[in-house]
Order: C-alpha cells, then sequence, then structure tokens
C-alpha cells in the first residue's frame, strides 16, 4: 500500500478530506496520512478509538511516536491525557486502549536505529522556550540526529522569516490557522514539506498551534526499507 510515498512531493491534506476507515481491530479506525507498506508499514496515521476500544499486546519492532490530541489514551504503562507526547523505541511493547475513547496522531517504522529513549511527556504544564523571532514560543519534545520534534505556539500576527528544510519538514496544525504564501491551513491540516522545500510561514488574528518535526526526509530511518528507493530522491 502507498499513500502519498513520494517524499519528494509536497502533501497538504485538510480536516474536511479526512476519510476514516476501519483498522483491523473493531472500535479503532485510521485517517492514513501518509504510508508505505500493508499492515506492517513506514506510517504517519490520525488514530480514533472509541470508547472501550484497544489492541491486543504487541511489540513495536520499527517505534512508536504518539502525540494524543484528544480524549485520554492508555496502556498497562499509564493514562495519557490530551497533549501527552509517547515514544516507544523499537522493541517496546504494550497492551494499549482507551475507556472513554481518544483521538491519536502515530507514526509508526520512524526512528533511527540507534534511537532508543522511551518518553511520555506532558506538555500542558511545560515550559516552553522564547522562539526565534517574537511571538513564537517553542516546546521542545525529542531531539536525535538532527531530527527533530517540538510543539510551537504562534502569536497572532506572527511573521517567520523565509526559511529552507534541508531534511523536509511535517506540520500538524493542533489550534487556530497557520499559513505561508501557499495558503492557509486550519486546525486538523497535516502538511508535508519535501527536502530543500522553503516557505514563509506567519499567522493572522487567530494565532496557532502546530506540532513540527523536521529532518527526517531522508535521514536513513528505519521504516525507509519499505519506500521504493526511487521516491526518496527529489526530483
Amino acid at each position: 500500500m502507498q499513500i502519498n510515498s513520494d517524499f519528494s512531493q509536497r502533501v497538504v491534506i485538510l480536516p474536511q478530506q479526512y476519510q476514516f476507515i476501519a483498522s483491523p481491530l473493531a472500535g479503532v479506525s485510521r485517517m492514513m496520512l501518509d504510508r508505505a507498506g500493508e499492515e506492517v508499514a513506514r506510517a504517519t496515521s490520525i488514530v480514533r478509538y472509541a470508547a472501550g476500544s484497544g489492541y491486543s499486546a504487541h511489540t513495536h519492532n520499527g517505534g512508536e511516536e504518539i502525540l494524543v490530541l484528544a480524549g485520554v489514551f492508555s496502556d498497562e504503562h499509564g493514562d495519557y491525557p490530551a497533549g501527552t507526547y509517547l515514544r516507544n523505541p523499537p522493541g517496546t511493547s504494550h497492551k494499549p486502549f482507551s475507556a472513554d475513547g481518544c483521538t491519536l496522531l502515530v507514526k509508526l517504522w520512524q526512528f533511527a536505529e540507534d534511537d532508543t529513549t522511551q518518553l511520555a511527556l506532558t506538555t500542558d504544564n511545560a515550559n516552553w522556550q522564547q522562539g526565534m523571532v517574537p511571538g513564537l514560543t517553542v516546546l521542545p519534545l525529542h531531539e536525535h540526529n538532527g531530527v527533530s520534534t517540538a510543539l510551537v505556539r504562534w502569536a497572532p500576527n506572527t511573521q517567520f522569516n523565509q526559511h529552507i528544510h534541508v531534511g523536509g519538514e511535517e506540520i500538524l496544525v493542533l489550534e487556530g490557522l497557520f499559513c505561508d504564501e501557499f495558503g492557509e491551513y486550519p486546525a486538523g491540516s497535516w502538511l508535508r514539506n519535501p527536502r530543500y522545500s522553503k516557505h514563509s510561514p506567519f499567522t493572522l488574528e487567530q494565532g496557532a498551534l502546530i506540532y513540527v518535526k523536521v529532518g527526517h526526509l531522508g535521514a536513513g530511518l528505519m521504516g525507509d526499507r519499505f519506500i521504493t528507493p526511487s521516491l526518496t530522491e527529489n526530483k
């Protein structure tokens, strides 16, 4: 299965374009944002758990990254409310479920082989840092060998300088309205900008909160084995 698996191409998915499909387990559905592979795949998805649903115990051979978007996600290790950021490195196991239902951003098989850091960060009460321009505050979530993940809060009417993403960029808009010279992206929008792409992002009166990952396209992650080599090259 190949969904937006040509990583040399820019992809924008707006919330009105979401189409959730059932997973192999009852009560769990997925909006596939990108995917290379079958049930075992390098994948980025929005995942919904209905109340009382869950997965059987399993091991993540390629690692799993989760941002809890709504509700409470749980496993045998704890309960993770909205705003929690989780990283389960390759080889870890769990039995996930949600008592009352939840919505997640999930990324599979997108770890470097030597990235063994396991995280469960509650972002609601974290200390944010001043960003590179006035109006930006940043909450770093994880960094490994040039691949960085963060939450970025944009105050209303904030302008960032034009810049190049040598290793690509991925954004999920969590709140507000995020903009650049190519369009406007309301909450729920997902963008993937390829390697060496450039843009000049900004906000209007709404401001925005975004999840952003940079440096991961072409970084030699474990899941790249599922991608046709020609699809990882910039055209």
